[in-house]
């Protein structure tokens, strides 16, 4: 009986090392199928890795794994934090057109390069990037790189990108295109949020693994009137922006958005850098651009349109079916949580404030406390609150929009006025 025992111990204990060994590959899907490179973040642990979009991510039992950083023989940025200044060093393995992207967690390029580099080893200064952690992508006719780069500057200065040197057959002998297996600690039931790019497009899917699978990116073209690319991601039948709409030329708080031809946009408080990652906050006039019926592109990306309030009930029903669409305030038990980013500012792992309750962001929608500009001209709430706006009336005054909060996991329903300045998520036609 001893023995049998002891066999089902081994035997299960067999299985629960097996079901936190798993290989992820990524494919691609949409405008474009190739993945150039993948973000992964732990929505539970806050570890995080980057991957070229041929490797594998081996998700491998926490216990014993000795590094998160993946294999840099390829590309380097140190120092890593970055304070003000890091090098950029890379192999070039033939002579070409290079190009280099620094992008922000929201999806947004920070720095973008593009130049005939020699074969060789290349070294480049960055600096003037803000507090947080961006991607930066290195890649060309026939190889694509990619790492991270935390840094905890200021931001005072602009992104900027200059070459220092080149040291030509160093490095070059390292086989183009060539995969790794990158490993990542994983517990069972974490649940990951991937984002892969493929150079101007990048999308979202957040995944609780249990098996050996591949991730399938659906990748959708989503750029604004000034050049901006949004990150996107697909939640049941709808395609949804998973950043909010940054496009325009800010002005102060106190004055009204108006019909001058101009894309007018607020960031919070004043300060430029808090539309990044936030995004600009907008007039319900403006960002319809005067228009009233709903579901018109309005300042959308081309392809895009401001959701309706029944786009907005699609989405948060099928995310929870008990939300009830037509009641106005608090509805449902967690459409808000699946929609909300993770962590909490207090922590140092997100933007909410605490408790953040029931967030998961299990839809990969990446919901922002962005506050709002309120009809008085003053900015309230970040950290607090999202707000969306809808593009279907309540009356002449008032429009739709919904918000989720840092203390509760359901969804509102509200009809605010007009002139509030509200964040934009856009859904694809």
């Amino acid at each position: 009986m001893k023995k049998f025992v002891f066999f089902l111990l081994f035997l299960c204990l067999g299985l629960a090392s097996q079901s936190q060994d798993y290989l992820i590959t990524f494919a691609a899907t949409g405008d474009t199928n190739v993945v150039s490179s993948v973000y992964v973040y732990n929505l539970n642990s806050y570890t995080h890795v980057v991957l070229q979009g041929d490797d594998t991510l081996h998700l491998l039992e926490a216990v014993g794994v000795p590094s998160l950083e993946i294999n840099n023989d390829r590309i380097m940025v140190y120092p890593n934090p970055m304070i003000h200044t890091s090098l950029l060093v890379f192999s070039v393995p033939e002579t070409g057109l290079t190009t280099i992207r620094v992008l922000d967690r929201a999806g947004k390029t920070l720095i973008l390069y593009r130049d005939q580099l020699q074969a060789g080893t290349c070294q480049f200064r960055i600096t003037g990037i803000g507090k947080g952690l961006c991607a930066v992508h290195v890649s060309g006719d026939s190889y694509s790189y990619c790492t991270k780069l935390i840094s905890t500057g200021d931001g005072n200065q602009t992104p900027a990108i200059a070459l220092v040197e080149t040291e030509q057959g160093v490095l070059s002998n390292h086989h183009k295109n060539s995969a790794f297996t990158i490993t990542m600690p994983y517990h069972e039931g974490d649940r990951l949020l991937f984002w892969g790019v493929s150079y101007n497009y990048s999308t979202y899917v957040s995944d609780v693994p249990v098996a050996d699978k591949t991730i399938p990116f659906t990748f959708t073209a989503c750029t604004d009137a000034d050049n901006n690319h949004y990150p996107t991601v697909v939640i049941g039948s709808q395609t949804w922006m998973a950043a909010n709409l940054n496009v325009g030329t800010r002005i102060d708080g106190a004055q009204n958005q108006t019909d001058n031809g101009i894309i007018e946009k607020y960031c919070y408080l004043n300060d430029e850098d808090a539309c990044l990652p936030n995004g600009g906050l907008y007039q319900w006039n403006e960002l319809m651009q005067y228009a009233t019926e709903p579901g018109v592109q309005g300042l959308c990306p081309t392809g895009w349109h401001i959701p309706t309030d029944t786009e907005w009930c699609t989405l948060t029903q099928y995310l929870d079916p008990t939300v009830n669409c037509t009641a106005v305030g608090w509805s449902g038990q967690n459409a808000g949580g699946k929609m909300k980013s993770t962590g909490t500012l207090e922590a140092g792992t997100g933007l909410w404030h605490q408790p953040n309750t029931g967030a998961t962001d299990e839809s990969a929608f990446t919901g922002f406390p962005s506050g709002d500009r309120d009809e008085t001209g003053s900015f309230a709430y970040q950290g607090n609150y999202g707000f969306w706006w809808s593009s279907t009336q309540v009356n002449t005054s008032n429009a739709w929009s919904r918000s989720p909060d840092y203390s509760s996991a359901r969804i509102v329903r509200g009809g605010n006025q007009k002139i509030c300045g509200f964040s934009v998520r856009c859904v694809h036609d």
